[in-house]
């Protein structure tokens, strides 16, 4: 079970992967360690903290290594920016430029929506679409509205919300948060059903227009370039950039871990033939599994009905 709490002012979750369980930053990429050794000292000394390893980030714009813990990296998604102009002339070919002019010939409109109730719902909306996404369980689905509000509440000084809408629906919507020297996609979700209407992608230039306007120098679209998820940002002009990721040892366990290179997932330790084979058996498990479950509450939604005609 996850846990979380605050240490030194700094929120914290504490995640179990396997036998291990990793303390972290809950909000990474938006929220940095500045002085790691006094935190780990009001870190070890605070009893709620059961965790083997804690691990942190440096801020993207900010590559270079500075600290002397064991250290690996992560491969950031960035695009870097000088205008809009530049980056749809420039940094984006004729496939990415047509998605978007397609959203806008479909009717897609992008517009600033402010934090309350209306993109509460919407989100909501959003999120109950489909218990699958990119061929995994998504993590939002079920969700409801106090829960969305409170984990979407989070960096409202930092935040924009731009919604997607056609014909009066919000099917799509992005927050931005800026940093120095860097703005994060921190949620960006379209409705499956009108994929047609290349959502996402009107979303994105979106967020680089308004980077481009505020001066903002890079955009970060999470972690990771790989599979088709990789192959869509490359797209947008999105590089890799890797950013450095410090692993610390708060127990003995976590020190033999760590000499052990066990603290990495499995997917990581496997060759990467493997690892897609794994993520597309996952993949096609998840769709059953979910195909079953939705047939199953079919079939109840039929049987009560049955019932209650049976007794009128």
């Amino acid at each position: 079970m996850n846990q979380s709490f605050e240490v030194s002012g700094k929120a914290l979750s504490v995640k179990r992967r396997g036998f291990l369980r990793f303390c972290s930053l809950r909000d990474e990429y938006y929220d940095f360690v500045e002085d790691p050794a006094a935190f780990l000292r009001d870190l070890k000394s605070d009893s709620r903290v059961k965790a083997d390893l804690f691990t942190f980030t440096q801020p993207v714009p900010d590559p270079e290594p500075k600290f002397s813990y064991h250290l690996e990296y992560d491969s950031a998604a960035v695009v870097f920016l000088s205008t809009y102009d530049h980056w749809w002339k420039k940094q984006v070919k004729d496939k990415t430029r047509n998605m978007v002019r397609k959203a806008q010939k479909a009717g897609v409109e992008i517009r600033a929506v402010e934090f309350g109730d209306e993109l509460i719902r919407g989100i909501h909306k959003l999120y109950n679409e489909s218990p699958i996404r990119q061929g995994k369980r998504f993590w939002h689905y079920g969700k409801n509205l106090e829960t969305l509000r409170r984990e979407h509440g989070t960096f409202l000084d930092q935040s924009q919300f731009f919604g997607a809408y056609y014909n009066g629906e919000m099917i799509g919507f992005i927050k931005l948060v800026h940093g120095h020297g860097v703005s994060n996609l921190m949620n960006i979700v379209a409705m499956i059903s009108h994929r047609d209407k290349a959502v996402t992608n009107a979303l994105i230039a979106k967020a680089v227009e308004i980077c481009a306007e505020r001066g903002v120098p890079r955009l970060q679209y999470g972690t990771g370039n790989s599979r088709s998820i990789g192959d869509f940002k490359k797209h947008h002009a999105f590089e890799e950039v890797r950013v450095p990721r410090y692993f610390v040892p708060l127990n003995w366990k976590g020190a033999l871990a760590l000499t052990l290179g066990l603290h990495r997932p499995l997917d990581r330790r496997l060759p990467e033939n493997w690892r897609n084979w794994l993520l597309g058996f996952r993949a096609r498990w998840v769709a059953f599994r979910y195909a079953r479950r939705a047939k199953s509450t079919r079939a109840r939604a039929l049987d009560q009905s049955a019932e209650q005609r049976a007794q009128v």
